[in-house]
C-alpha cells in the first residue's frame, strides 16, 4: 500500500489496488480470443452483435483510427450540407468507438501503471484506457492528463461543461436502480468514487460496463453491470454522457481540443 500511495501520488494509477486473492492468471490464448467473437451472450435475452473490423485478419488499429477521423470529417461536411442530423452523428459516433475502437482493447492486460498505447501490446490502466480510446476515436486532448486525474476530474473534462451525475447510494443495488433510471441507449463514462474509472454502455436496455479491469480477467473487458465485482465494491459514483453530449461531439467535428 506505501508503494501504491506513492505511484497514486506521483498520478501513475488513479484506481485501487486488487488484493492478491482478487487476482487471477490468465493465458494468452484467452485474452487473444476474446475480441474475434462476433456475438456475446449475457443471458438467455440479451445477445450483444459487435459490427467490428476485428472480423477481418488484415485490419490493423491505424486502419481503424483512420476510419474515425475520416468518419468525423464526412459527417462533418454531411452537417453542414444538411444531408445528416446531429442525432445520426450522435450513433455514428458511438457505433465507431464501442464497435470498432474499443474491440481491439479487450484482452488488453491491466496494469495501475500501464499506458500502453497498443492493444495487447504492453499493459493499461483503466485511466489510460477511456483517454487513449477516446483519443484514437479522434477527440483532442491530452491523454497523460486526463488519465492522471481523478474519476471525478476526468468526468468533469469530458463533460465539457455539461451535466455530471452523481449516484450515492447505500449498497450497489440501490445505485444500480438508479444508474439505470438515469441512462438511456448510448455511452457513457462512469467513475467509481476515488478508485476506479471506466465506459458504461446501455444497449438494448442492458447497462454494460467496459473497462480495464484489475479484478478478474485482469483486463479489458465488456460484464454486465449487475454482475460486476468492482461495481459491487462501490456505491459512489460519477455518470457523464458520451453519446448524447453535444458540447463533446461538437468539439470533436470541429476537431476543438477537450481541456
Amino acid at each position: 500500500m506505501l508503494l501504491f500511495s506513492l505511484l497514486l501520488s506521483l498520478g501513475f494509477t488513479n484506481e485501487i489496488p486488487p488484493k492478491i486473492e482478487d487476482m487471477a492468471v490468465h493465458s494468452l490464448a484467452a485474452e487473444k480470443a476474446l475480441p474475434v467473437l462476433k456475438t456475446w451472450i449475457f443471458n438467455e435475452e440479451v445477445k450483444l452483435h459487435f459490427k467490428t473490423d476485428l472480423d477481418s485478419i488484415s485490419d490493423s488499429y491505424a486502419s481503424t483510427k483512420i476510419d474515425a477521423d475520416e468518419l468525423r470529417l464526412r459527417l462533418k461536411k454531411e452537417l453542414r450540407l444538411g444531408t445528416t442530423t446531429f442525432d445520426n452523428i450522435k450513433t455514428a459516433f458511438t457505433n465507431q468507438l464501442v464497435d470498432k475502437i474499443i474491440p481491439h482493447w479487450y484482452g488488453t492486460p491491466w496494469s495501475f501503471g500501464g499506458h500502453t498505447t497498443i492493444p495487447n501490446q504492453g499493459k493499461i490502466a483503466c485511466g489510460y484506457f477511456i483517454s487513449t480510446t477516446l483519443r484514437d476515436m479522434g477527440i483532442k486532448l491530452n491523454r497523460y492528463t486526463l488519465a492522471q486525474k481523478s474519476p471525478l476530474d476526468e468526468a468533469k473534462m469530458i463533460s465539457c461543461g455539461s451535466i455530471i451525475n452523481k449516484i450515492v447510494q447505500d449498497s450497489p443495488e440501490k445505485a444500480f436502480e438508479e444508474i439505470d433510471g438515469l441512462t438511456k441507449e448510448g455511452l457513457y463514462f462512469i467513475g467509481f468514487d476515488e478508485g476506479h474509472v471506466g465506459y458504461l454502455l446501455k444497449r438494448k436496455g442492458e447497462l454494460f460496463l467496459i473497462h480495464s479491469n484489475y479484478l478478474n480477467p485482469v483486463s479489458v473487458c465488456m460484464e454486465t453491470l449487475k454482475e460486476s465485482r468492482v461495481f459491487k465494491r462501490f456505491t459512489k459514483f460519477h455518470l457523464v454522457d458520451i453519446s448524447h453530449n453535444d458540447i463533446l461531439l461538437q468539439r470533436w467535428l470541429d476537431n476543438g481540443t477537450v481541456l
